[in-house]
């Protein structure tokens, strides 16, 4: 929301919004309970989502959480609970253009230098498994597709 409310901007300088680019306001008001509870749902879900996703990586892939001889899952554990929390808030504000921008691409560059790209692809793959199954359709619905950039950004190969 921010970002279109900041291109919005740029883009009526000196004249009105159409009705056409006010619509993605209006869009955003009706969407608004809905993506409140959905956060409120993603805070208090937090560390079962994580440690859910973990388990599930931890089963099928335990080498993700290995750099050498290094275990890296309490990195992991950090990382994703800080994502998680910054998907929520984009998904609440209907902003993951400022997501990509102001944690993606500058944690891509960390997850490269440390070679935990298909790590980052698994967990956000498997992370929308696992809040298609503790959130209700229409509240995955708004979730899944960040947590799909955060696997397109982070978990490139």
């Amino acid at each position: 929301m921010l970002s279109h409310l900041q291109r919005l901007g740029i883009e009526t300088d000196g004249r009105y919004a159409t009705d056409a680019e006010l619509s993605i306001f209006v869009q955003y008001a009706r969407s608004f309970a809905v993506r409140a509870t959905t956060y409120r749902q993603l805070q208090a879900l937090e560390r079962e989502i994580v440690e859910q996703v973990y388990a599930h990586m931890q089963s099928r892939s335990p080498e993700l959480f290995f750099r050498g001889q290094e275990d890296v899952s309490a990195k992991w554990r950090r990382d994703t609970i800080r994502v998680l929390r910054y998907t929520a808030i984009a998904m609440l504000l209907n902003d993951p253009d400022s997501l990509r921008e102001r944690l993606l691409f500058w944690m891509r560059t960390v997850m490269k230098a440390f070679g935990a790209e298909q790590s980052c692809d698994v967990t956000y793959r498997v992370m929308q498994e696992v809040v298609k199954q503790k959130l209700p359709a229409a509240q995955a619905d708004l979730v899944c597709p960040i947590l799909e950039l955060n696997r397109q950004v982070l978990g490139q190969v």
